[in-house]
């Protein structure tokens, strides 16, 4: 089965940086567009940036643009995002997301989650 498990979240003061990790298995991981997805009480869930499916474009959420950056190593089934000058409205739980087609720079329809991974910006 897909399984989807991130890391890399924790507890970092305004301005600070975090790099989050996802290790997929259960499936070709190369074919797969990939997501980053946060939740948060506020504004609900929302989505972060996107990975095609092998890698050459990157696609972002405005606000996030310029701050964040999606990467993945297909040899190794990894998918990582980048967070520099977080703020507090970044505090979510961030999840990563696989796409429902294959060889595709992205969907957008997500089929399998992962658990996510708390990320809370807080001086």
């Amino acid at each position: 089965e897909v399984q989807l498990v991130e890391s890399g979240g924790g507890l970092v003061q305004p301005g600070g940086s975090l790099r989050l990790s996802c290790i997929a298995s259960g499936f070709t991981f190369g074919d797969y567009a990939m997501s980053w997805v946060r939740q948060t009480p506020g504004k609900g869930l929302e989505w972060v940036a996107a990975s095609s499916w092998n890698g050459v474009r990157t696609y972002y959420a405005e606000s996030m643009k310029g701050r964040f950056t999606i990467s993945r190593d297909n040899a190794e089934n990894t998918l990582s995002l980048q967070l520099n000058d977080l703020k507090s409205e970044d505090t979510a739980v961030y999840y990563c997301a696989k796409d429902l087609l294959p060889r595709w720079a992205a969907t957008l329809h997500f089929g399998s989650w992962g658990q996510g991974t708390q990320v809370t910006v807080s001086s």
